[in-house]
């Protein structure tokens, strides 16, 4: 079946609920609805093909039954650990397509050593950071002391806080130590952000930038200072009017995501010490209240949008 107009690549196996919400946004957009095809067809070996001619770029699931040459080319909801093996197609798309999709900056934000690597280059706020791959325990228990002996270790490539610990003694320095050795992870510690209230709740803030646009803030609360401040791992989520967080972490925020490279990302940051970024989400979760309204429908008109002239990302809008 050939299809054309704008297809939204996302990979079906995700439970998480943005498909449906860009589903809807790019119908109300355009008035079509998408031609929606399961982005793990095009992962290494998957049966999913690509080709180019004097046509356009075509993408083919003879398995599926699917084929589209589209003027518009949505990726969302990309697991994590499934970006590194979705880069090289993403290399073959051409230009006009490659709006949000750009590989490199999906690794830079992705990969949390090359993250904390590119807000240093540019001098984005965040926390004093040490990189480490296969460590013995003495290594980390040092790394340990210079940050202070209060530190978050967590997975170079991870998503909703699964795998991330607080650490405040070299005991448990070095069960993190085994315990990445045995899942075989890299893994970064982090001195700790003091982002406490004054109720002991660990306090940061989600916010979802567009271009120089912060389309969304939200304010998470975890009772528990000793676990991620993740609505994952029990944090409650407030969305709070945009003009609530302070100018100065709505401009961190855009910077942040800016440095990595990309037109849009969910930004998780601290205001407690002056502010300091955690990381930037390539595909914030849409499927939140009123997530159709302030995300799912502006980046759906910014992806119709990208590939015109009139475009241009120091206009700070799509």
């Amino acid at each position: 079946m050939a299809a054309s107009g704008v297809v939204l690549m996302t990979d079906h196996g995700s439970a998480e609920g943005s498909r449906a919400l860009l589903e809807r946004a790019v119908e109300i957009v355009t008035g079509v609805p998408p031609s929606a095809v399961d982005a793990r067809h095009f992962l290494p070996g998957a049966g999913g093909t690509t080709s180019t001619d004097r046509d356009g770029f075509h993408l083919d699931v003879p398995a599926a039954g699917f084929g589209a040459t589209p003027a518009t080319l949505v990726v969302y909801e990309i697991p994590p650990a499934d970006r590194a093996g979705f880069a090289p197609f993403l290399r073959r798309l051409p230009r006009a397509l490659r709006w949000g999709a750009d590989p490199r900056a999906w690794a830079r934000a992705s990969d949390k050593r090359r993250t904390v690597a590119t807000f240093r280059r540019h001098g984005i706020a965040h926390m004093e950071t040490v990189a480490l791959r296969r460590p013995d325990g003495d290594r980390a228990v040092a790394a340990f002391e210079r940050l202070g002996r209060d530190v978050w270790a967590r997975p170079a490539v991870g998503a909703g806080g699964a795998d991330v610990f607080h650490l405040t003694t070299p005991r448990q320095v070095r069960a993190a130590v085994g315990y990445y050795a045995d899942t075989g992870q890299a893994w970064l510690m982090s001195r700790d952000a003091s982002n406490v209230d004054g109720r002991g709740r660990r306090h940061q803030f989600r916010v979802v930038v567009l271009y120089d646009r912060v389309l969304r803030v939200c304010e998470h609360v975890q009772d528990d200072p000793d676990a991620p401040c993740n609505e994952a791992k029990g944090a409650v989520s407030t969305v709070l009017p945009v003009e609530d967080l302070p100018l100065a972490y709505r401009q961190l925020a855009v910077a942040a995501t800016r440095s990595l490279g990309l037109p849009y990302g969910g930004v998780d940051l601290a205001v407690e010490g002056g502010g300091a970024v955690f990381e930037v989400n390539v595909h914030p979760v849409l499927d939140v209240p009123g997530g159709l309204e302030s995300m799912a429908l502006p980046l759906a008109e910014a992806w119709c949008r990208a590939g015109r002239p009139a475009r241009a990302l120091d206009a700070g809008r799509p």
